[in-house]
Formats: structure tokens, C-alpha cells, sequence
């Protein structure tokens, strides 16, 4: 494996970020809302999801005890 010269590399880390688009501050805003929104929606499915399970299996084992 080539050794590469540090001064080459850090130009090349310097090109390389320079790519880099980032995104604005709308954009952030928007998808860390949308974030927060999915994860109520996710956690909401999945209380209801427990509870009729819970509801299940309390009938059926109340039919036999």
C-alpha cells in the first residue's frame, strides 16, 4: 500500500469537503419535525397494537380461569 503525502492528503480532505452540500436550515427543521411526527405516529401503532393484544389474551385466558 502507497504511503500518501500529508500535505496531499489534507488537500484532498479539503476537496473532498468542499463537495459536501449541506443542507438549510428550512430543510433541517422540516425533517426534524418530520422525525418527531413519525415517532408519535410509530409509538401511538404500537400502544394501540399492545392494548388489543393485551385485551386478547386477558378474554382467552379468562375463558379458562
Amino acid at each position: 500500500m502507497a504511503m500518501t503525502n500529508p500535505l496531499q492528503f489534507i488537500q484532498q480532505v479539503r476537496a473532498e469537503v468542499g463537495k459536501v452540500v449541506w443542507p438549510t436550515r428550512r430543510e433541517v427543521m422540516l425533517t426534524t419535525i418530520m422525525v418527531f411526527i413519525l415517532a408519535a405516529l410509530t409509538a401511538v401503532f404500537f400502544a394501540i397494537v399492545d392494548i388489543i393484544i393485551r385485551s386478547g389474551l386477558q378474554g382467552l385466558l379468562g375463558m379458562f380461569g
